[in-house]
């Protein structure tokens, strides 16, 4: 494939050593990137376009830029449950993981249904996967109910006790963002982080005190009030 190549050769000809050794700092894998921001590849992605067929491509090499790049061009639309769950298999970094959930999966109508499925998961970046996409879907979808989010709540309380670093933070994210959608959310994702912030296990003490501080916190509940209060017309949006 002849563009696959042309973006083969950009991402080489753009190679930073200097990048590598920042990102292997930030705890991500360095064996086969080539040190190229996001920012660059964003760019780049821009140029090139919606080209699912490449992004496929792009993946099938392994480099993790490629395949940071795949993430950004790939067709939401096109996305079916054996690609979602092969390309989260694949993840080994949390950049790669939270960069394909944040462009990719969270606008490919599968998110939700995902999200149980891979939560149960042992692996670490698969479940990772799961409250990635919580904390991404609180972000942009504007019309998704109150109780859509509230459901996941229990999943975060079920799962607050894996001590793994990158589930542990994808966890407190999840927690932290749904309680940052609106006042409602705010009251029941704080109570949830109250509880944990008394749990005997570690972590679960950890996400229930950093999601406590957060949601609790002058800034943030004079955004929410501010910016994100409801009408009475608005509905249970």
């Amino acid at each position: 494939m002849e563009r696959l190549g042309q973006l083969i050769g950009w991402l080489e000809s753009n190679r930073n050593s200097g990048y590598v050794k920042k990102m292997a700092r930030f705890a991500i894998r360095t064996d086969c990137a080539f040190g190229i921001p996001i920012p660059l590849l964003r760019t780049k992605a821009r140029e090139t376009g919606k080209d699912h067929a490449l992004a496929l491509a792009l993946w099938q090499t392994g480099m993790h830029e490629a395949r940071l790049l795949a993430t950004m061009i790939a067709d939401p639309l096109q996305v079916d449950p054996q690609m979602m769950d092969a390309w989260t298999k694949d993840f080994d970094s949390w950049d790669l993981c939270d960069q394909c959930c944040s462009n990719l999966f969270r606008y490919s109508g599968l998110a939700y249904t995902k999200i149980q499925e891979y939560a149960s998961d042992e692996r670490e970046f698969v479940r990772r996967t799961a409250f990635v996409l919580v904390a991404t879907l609180a972000v942009s979808d504007k019309s998704a109910s109150d109780e859509t989010f509230a459901a996941f709540l229990p999943l975060i309380v079920e799962y607050a006790m894996d001590p793994r670093n990158f589930v542990k933070k994808a966890v407190d994210w999840a927690l932290r963002q749904i309680g940052k959608r609106n006042m409602v959310l705010n009251a029941l994702a704080t109570d949830t982080a109250s509880r944990l912030a008394e749990s005997v296990d570690p972590t679960a003490r950890w996400i229930g005190r950093d999601a406590k501080r957060e949601l609790t916190s002058e800034k943030v509940l004079s955004f929410i009030q501010t910016h994100r209060s409801k009408r009475p017309e608005d509905g249970n949006r």
